[in-house]
């Protein structure tokens, strides 16, 4: 029998209260962008991707686990908040609709660079682009014209996103996703804690 592979991306999961707040910013853009040019995601299918892996053996899900368990060693909680706005790759040519994530001590982007560089000796190559760190609220249709192309990347550049919440982050998920004719689902796999300082530590 073949080896069972799943669609698998290491993420910070998020709160449902910001799932909340992303939701209502989607609603503002679906009122303002040409219907249908635009699959927004499903809120309970945001996070805050630090790596795909995509096939991933089954049995290779506790070795990943320990290489998570690895890059989480000399970080502990912290928070990042949520504002701002774009498009990848920009708003003349949008494809992505996302909202920006700020993070004064550059711990995405260690804690990041830490999951590259542990996962990587498994088999999956570190990312030649850099990390940045977004939240996707939807993705440009493949058919969409020109003009309604235009008219997104205009709307995103016009509408102004202030601090919609803050998110504190604990740990770091393995999750799986299965698509559907109706979009996909998201189970997580495990969780890897971020170490909490110690007293002795603190």
């Amino acid at each position: 029998m073949p080896e069972e592979v799943w669609r698998t991306f290491i993420a910070i999961e998020l709160d449902r209260s910001l799932r909340s707040a992303l939701a209502k910013v989607q609603e503002q853009f679906k009122r303002q962008v040409p219907p249908g040019s635009v699959r927004w995601v499903a809120p309970e299918g945001i996070h805050l991707t630090l790596k795909f892996l995509v096939d991933t053996p089954r049995t290779r899900v506790t070795q990943i686990e320990a290489a998570l368990q690895r890059a989480c060693v000399g970080f502990e909680p912290f928070e990042f908040s949520v504002e701002g706005r774009g498009c990848f790759p920009n708003t003349r040519r949008p494809r992505v609709v996302w909202v920006a994530v700020r993070d004064k001590g550059q711990n995405l982007m260690r804690l990041s660079a830490a999951v590259e560089r542990e996962v990587a000796p498994l088999g999956w190559p570190t990312e030649e682009r850099g990390f940045s760190a977004h939240l996707t609220l939807g993705r440009v249709g493949t058919g969409v014209s020109g003009s309604d192309e235009a008219a997104v990347g205009k709307t995103v550049e016009a509408s102004a996103v202030e601090q919609i919440g803050r998110q504190r982050v604990t740990g770091v998920s393995l999750i799986r996703s299965e698509l559907h004719p109706d979009g996909a689902s998201y189970s997580r796999l495990l969780s890897v804690p971020l170490p909490a300082r110690s007293n002795a530590e603190a």
